[in-house]
């Protein structure tokens, strides 16, 4: 146990990984993250692995004590479908979508889940095969048609999948699955039935939206995609969809466009999967991971021809953020910043101190993608295997940018901020662009902070201390863990062949401590009698509260909401 380390071994019986080993460690410093547990049993494979839909809720077997005020519906999606037929999935991304529900009621807990009944799901169940490409699954045509359809099937245009696999989030009263295509799903969060396909570019000029939309307090949702627009030209488009009326209206078919970013490249769009907000400001960062247009309008004429087959990165392109102001909307043309390339998935939080925007990022180093790592070939390999193989990947920082507002006739090369508590920069460059280096909250080789979740509703675009995640050694989820961004002390949850997903912070009523509230996480334990459940943590100590034990394999949950109940 390294100096400055506090651990708590706990050993107890009659709950998940029972009799259980559970680590939790303080950490002074986060320059290594914590892990204490190897797999020499590969049970990480079974998340990866097609499991049945439920035909009712089953209950669930509660160890520990359960918050009286904790009573809602965790809502949570993620693939559960890996082959059809005889074809496999092969990517991370590209399962069949499914919905997963733990709900709390009168100190009970119960687990259901269904398949979202998209068209794509619909149509494969008919035909027994994959019917559409997925991210990185090609789909073929029918084998029973004759050439003549087959050779038109490639070439009728375009058809995009709506698999809506990543996120569940309400919308006004209502709740959607999406993906990060133009089509979301409205699903009922109680049954879990599908109840309809929304397609946004009916309402909105964009060709698809990230997974991670930001809600205000008023229940206006703000989202960003690009833009296709006239003679191939591109935009990335930051849309709003108003606050649900009591008139019934939908209130998509009032949403907007409410500010236009320009693209760094005529053809090649960056690929977005969240964006920054604050009170005043919205930050985009344009990483150099892009799509080629060009192989993507033709890739669906080669057979075999997959979205991952589209993506490409230049390093010389580096990673550029924009700003854009909320109200009055418009994009800040006159702030150029720029910095080295990397891969990014998640903002963690943004937010304004004293004329700058500090910007915390879970990034990945480097221009090789990130992506090619999440086959599930690879994903399945035996430990010593993946271990070699995140060896070659790019390697995850969590980083903090710094943003200066105010540049005036400043001194070439002269670090512009002036934060106290950060050792970011930002300079200005004879080109006129801003340069950035980030300081690192946390680094440790092959071992990720990602899926950050905050104390949302209070930190949103604020000044924050916390933020939680999923620790992924070598690419499997291990552990949960606790960051303090200021001052880089680490917390963290784990335990012997347990596999978590994203916490969730869910506050306690009423609270105005930043970290007072509970955790939950969905954990596999393969092998155990009840291999799944429900973790209840103390979000302040990362020690458990509870626990909500079903007897069912659940395989990997990627992102979801509470959905709290009065």
């Amino acid at each position: 146990m390294e100096k400055g380390e506090e651990a708590q071994l706990h050993l107890s019986t009659g709950n998940l990984c029972s009799p259980k080993l559970q680590f939790h460690c303080v950490c002074e410093r986060s320059s290594s993250m914590v892990s204490r547990v190897e797999h020499p049993a590969a049970g990480y494979k079974k998340i990866f692995e097609t499991v049945e839909e439920l035909n009712e809720p089953i209950p669930a077997k509660i160890t520990g004590v359960l918050p009286s005020w904790l009573r809602g519906s965790l809502l949570r999606m993620g693939p559960g479908l890996f082959e059809i037929g005889d074809e496999p999935f092969h990517h991370l991304f590209d399962g069949q979508a499914l919905i997963h529900k733990f709900d709390l009621k009168d100190g009970h807990v119960t687990y259901y889940r269904r398949f979202i009944r998209t068209d794509t799901y619909v149509r494969a169940m008919a035909e027994n095969r994959i019917v559409i490409t997925e991210f990185g699954t090609a789909a073929y045509p029918d084998p029973c048609k004759n050439i003549f359809s087959r050779f038109f099937t490639y070439f009728k245009g375009i058809e995009v999948t709506d698999n809506c696999l990543v996120n569940v989030y309400p919308i006004g009263e209502d709740f959607y699955a999406v993906t990060e295509s133009n089509y979301i799903t409205k699903v009922d969060p109680d049954s879990l039935d599908t109840i309809k396909k929304v397609d946004l570019c009916k309402y909105l000029s964009v060709n698809g939206v990230t997974a991670h939309p930001h809600t205000e307090a008023d229940g206006t949702v703000y989202n960003i995609g690009n833009c296709f627009g006239k003679n191939m030209s591109l935009a990335y488009n930051i849309v709003k969809i108003p606050p649900a009326e009591n008139d019934g209206s939908d209130p998509f078919e009032k949403s907007q466009v409410v500010v236009q970013l320009p693209s760094s490249e005529r053809l090649k769009p960056s690929y977005i999967h969240s964006f920054g907000i604050t009170d005043n400001y919205f930050v985009f960062v344009e990483q150099a991971v892009k799509i080629n247009l060009l192989k993507f309008l033709s890739a669906w004429s080669i057979r075999g021809a997959t979205y991952m087959d589209c993506f490409e990165c230049n390093d010389s392109l580096g990673s550029w953020f924009h700003l854009a102001t909320k109200n009055p909307a418009g994009y800040l043309s006159s702030h150029r910043f720029r910095t080295s390339t990397f891969n990014l998935f998640h903002h963690i939080n943004t937010y304004e101190d004293e004329g700058f925007i500090v910007v915390d990022l879970c990034t990945w180093k480097g221009y090789e993608l990130v992506y090619n790592y999440l086959y599930l070939a690879n994903l399945r390999q035996e430990w010593e295997e993946l271990k070699k193989a995140a060896s070659r990947a790019p390697q995850p920082e969590v980083r903090r940018y710094v943003l200066p507002l105010h540049i005036h006739g400043e001194e070439l090369g002269k670090n512009l901020v002036t934060l106290s508590y950060t050792t970011a920069t930002a300079a200005l460059r004879s080109d006129g662009t801003i340069w950035l280096e980030p300081e690192v909250l946390f680094s440790s080789p092959r071992q990720a902070f990602e899926f950050p979740q905050i104390n949302y509703p209070q930190c949103r675009g604020k000044k924050y201390s916390f933020v939680y995640g999923l620790g992924l050694n070598h690419f499997i989820p291990d552990r949960i863990v606790k960051l303090n961004v200021q001052t880089k002390q680490m917390w963290v949850w784990q335990e012997d062949e347990c596999y978590p997903s994203e916490p969730l912070f869910v506050p306690t009523p009423g609270a105005t401590e930043e970290d007072d509230g509970v955790l939950l996480s969905i954990v596999v334990k393969p092998g155990a009698e009840r291999p799944s459940s429900l973790l209840v943590l103390d979000a302040r100590k990362l020690t458990e509260v509870a626990r909500a034990e079903v007897n069912a394999i659940i395989p990997l949950t990627l992102h979801g909401s509470f959905k709290l109940r009065d």
